[in-house]
């Protein structure tokens, strides 16, 4: 066999060994998997971070239909996303005969997932409330315009140029009410939505512990066995040191005696030949 041959086998290029010596390598779906929860997650926070800023402005002077709609999207996007990697998370839970390495994976998955998507609800509900005290601020703002115009009509209704220029005033304000009421549908739509959103990541949330109780069940049966196994290998080990301490000191009261009854044996015979 050549030199170049030789060092074709070390290294493993002539094919048939796998990545880390072979059997220690985990498994590629589940590192796929992993890895690919381990992105959505990232990309989960930036929009957690996002919210978080754009939500503190709600409900201030700076707040705009353009950011309530970016709320609103980012809400959604990030709730699909949630239940998506909620999906995985489930599934990598209940992956069978996992390694210590993928063990660890499970439980950082796990508990990233609960701690970013217990920061996402508490926006949810944060936006939620926003959402519900900027519609009743605006149908109490519609209310109070309707009682204001009716009072003005009457008082000015014995002129007429003044009526026209009412007239056309009104037409403007039912344009502005109009509006206004598209507005809150709109919003309550949105309300709607987000209620949704928050009873599915609740579901979520609720399955996903149950799987990462009933595992922590799982290891603490585990763990107690191996204590038993343990208790039990150190019972045995104890039983089998002190019969080998007896059987040691049972032989060598056998090799007493025996040297004892070979001195008896001599002392006999040197007896009976000398007499």
């Amino acid at each position: 066999m050549s030199f170049d041959q030789l060092s074709s086998i070390e290294s493993g290029s002539g094919g048939g060994r796998r990545p880390n010596n072979g059997t220690y390598a985990d498994d590629p779906e589940f590192s796929r998997l992993s890895q690919g929860l381990m992105n959505k997650l990232f990309h989960l926070q930036g929009n957690i971070s996002k919210l978080r800023s754009d939500i503190g402005l709600l409900g201030t002077r700076r707040d705009n239909p353009r950011l309530r709609e970016r709320v609103h999207v980012v809400l959604e996007e990030s709730t699909e996303q949630f239940k998506e990697v909620g999906e995985g998370i489930k599934k990598i839970q209940t992956w069978e005969d996992v390694t210590p390495t993928q063990k660890y994976s499970q439980q950082k998955l796990s508990r990233e997932f609960k701690a970013a998507l217990g920061e996402f609800q508490a926006l949810q509900r944060t936006a939620l409330e926003k959402q519900r005290a900027s519609v009743t601020a605006a149908k109490a703002a519609l209310d109070h315009g309707a009682s204001a115009e009716g009072g003005a009509t009457g008082a000015e209704g014995e002129q007429l140029q003044q009526l026209q220029q009412q007239e056309q005033v009104h037409l403007a304000a039912q344009d502005e009410v109009d509006f206004q009421d598209a507005l809150i549908t709109e919003r309550e739509e949105e309300i709607r939505q987000i209620e949704e959103g928050v009873g599915d990541l609740n579901v979520l949330f609720q399955q996903v512990a149950q799987i990462v109780g009933e595992q922590g069940e799982q290891l603490q049966t585990i763990e107690s066995n191996a204590v038993n196994v343990r208790d039990d290998t150190r019972g045995a080990d104890h039983e089998l040191r002190t019969a080998a301490r007896y059987q040691k000191n049972a032989r060598s009261k056998a090799c007493c005696l025996l040297l004892v009854l070979a001195i008896i044996m001599a002392v006999v015979l040197l007896a009976v030949f000398l007499g």
